[in-house]
């Protein structure tokens, strides 16, 4: 007898449908599954005999033969063991055909019938509508996630027998309903902690404000990490298609929690400076999503920045681009979604002491230029803001802050942010770091005044074309903060002081 169950699977952060068509025919009792397997799927066949057998179903005396279709895709995971397990006892008639119609299934087995969570249920859910299902079956652990999507009826399972008795009309499964969101958390970090640092809290807050990326300068211990981390604290909260985009995407990466089925706050990635760059960048044997897609809508924080690996830095300058990453393989291309505030930290030189006010700095200037020259001259481009942070003395160190709380910053920055989504709507942008060059010569006009001192930065600093464009990005936002429709010198003055490197010469 033939047996389809509709399963699905992710390659990248794209979900297809699976159909597992289960025959049981003559001979002697073997267990083959065909349609280009990878390692975990054929290892199914042993997990779901000792499911069956240990549920106490039994394991059909007849040849099995497990086809999943499309067969010129590699089937990954253990996602398919459940659906298996079902068709199988559907071929049986143990289960009625009519049980599963527009239901797709997945799951993982253990060996006495428990149903394990897997990755990538929220991508699978968001097309289940498109491959013809209405219903879905997960593990219990994933149906929090699944029950996202609307018009989808959703029903966990924490064993292959309460799903078998509720397909046979016995006990029903509980339907699942989307929980609100998790809000952003209260306290944990908080921009009033910094002490002193109004030229680093004020490059913080435009980064936020417009979504430019940002490279802090400064000696050890000066607070350019406790900074970094308090960028998402002033970040505009996400809207409901970022948290599903971001969400998605840590679906596939196995980092959902089920309490938590919508990323609350915007991500935020600190990968060590010995990362590769297929990690850091996505791809690998397995196709999985890299640092800078996983800081998808968030923050892609790079501490010791020189300490990269020159290539896996390189990597980076595409996806700051373009917003996106393009892995392509022999057999596939695959492309995530990578729009990310970069936020990166160096010293000024190898000791970390060029420039301390008390501490003297032994680098010979041929060494302070090797080591400023790991980070190429195009993607010192790409960074917006690039601000010097120095050490805070002690008398301020001792002092009770006195700057302003998150919760202040985050008012003005959702205001210029609010002013930025309404003006660039038509274009589909959020902010005004993604400005293309249509959208700046529509909104970054410049009187005389601005135009004469962006031009004279320009022949001083030696910039190029993009450095110019950010400009006038930078400017933008400073305009918005300040609730203006036109850009000032003033705005122009600040946006070029933000281009450190440049002014030093040493880039």
């Amino acid at each position: 007898m033939l047996a389809r169950v509709l399963a699905g699977a992710v390659i990248g952060i794209e979900a297809y449908a699976v159909e597992v068509e289960v025959d049981l025919g003559r001979g002697m009792m073997v267990f083959s599954t065909v349609g280009l397997p990878a390692g975990a799927v054929v290892e199914a066949r042993t997990r779901v005999k000792s499911a069956l057998d240990n549920c106490g179903f039994g394991f059909p005396q007849r040849r099995v033969t497990v086809n999943l279709a499309p067969g010129h895709i590699r089937k990954e995971g253990t996602a398919f063991d459940l659906p298996m397990a079902l068709g199988i006892l559907q071929a049986d008639g143990k289960v009625p055909p009519e049980a599963l119609a527009s239901t797709l299934v997945v799951g993982e087995l253990s060996l006495d019938g428990r149903v394990r969570p897997i990755r990538g249920v929220l991508p699978i859910a968001a097309r289940a509508l498109e491959f013809g299902a209405r219903r879905l079956i997960v593990p219990y652990e994933n149906a929090a996630e699944a029950a996202v999507v609307e018009d989808l009826e959703v029903l966990g399972v924490h064993h292959l027998v309460d799903a078998v008795e509720a397909l046979n009309g016995g006990t029903s499964l509980q339907q699942v309903h989307p929980t609100p969101p998790a809000s952003t958390p209260d306290g944990a970090l908080d921009l009033a902690d910094v002490k002193g640092q109004p030229v680093a809290r004020r490059a913080l807050e435009v980064s936020a404000a417009g979504g430019h990326n940002l490279l802090f300068i400064g000696p050890p211990g000066a607070g350019k990490t406790m900074l970094a981390r308090r960028l998402p604290t002033i970040a505009p909260p996400m809207d409901f298609a970022e948290r599903l985009e971001a969400s998605t995407i840590a679906s596939v990466a196995g980092l959902l929690r089920p309490e938590s089925p919508l990323l609350g706050e915007r991500p935020f990635r600190a990968p060590h400076h010995s990362v590769s760059s297929a990690a850091l960048t996505g791809g690998g044997p397995l196709s999985r999503p890299g640092e800078v897609s996983l800081a998808h809508r968030g923050v892609l924080f790079l501490d010791e920045l020189p300490e990269f690996r020159r290539h896996a830095l390189e990597a980076l300058r595409q996806p700051l681009e373009d917003g996106e990453v393009t892995v392509a393989r022999a057999q596939f291309t695959l492309t995530y979604p990578a729009q990310f505030t970069l936020v990166a930290a160096m010293n000024p030189c190898p000791c970390g002491y060029l420039g301390h006010p008390r501490q003297a700095c032994e680098c010979h200037p041929t060494a302070v230029r090797a080591y400023r020259n790991r980070i190429s001259g195009p993607l010192l481009d790409r960074i917006d803001l690039q601000v010097s942070v120095d050490p805070v003395g002690a008398v301020t160190l001792r002092e009770t802050p006195t700057g302003e709380p998150s919760h202040a910053v985050r008012a003005r920055v959702e205001a210029a942010r609010a002013i930025q989504v309404a003006r660039l709507r038509p274009s589909g942008l959020t902010c005004n770091a993604h400005m293309r060059p249509r959208e700046i010569r529509a909104h970054c006009a410049l009187d005389d005044r601005a135009s004469a001192l962006l031009l004279r930065a320009i022949e001083k600093l030696g910039l190029s074309a993009r450095a110019h464009d950010r400009i006038l990005k930078v400017a933008r936002t400073l305009a918005d903060l300040d609730g203006l429709a036109d850009i000032g010198p003033r705005h122009v003055a600040e946006a070029v002081q933000y281009r450190q490197l440049d002014r030093e010469g040493l880039a």
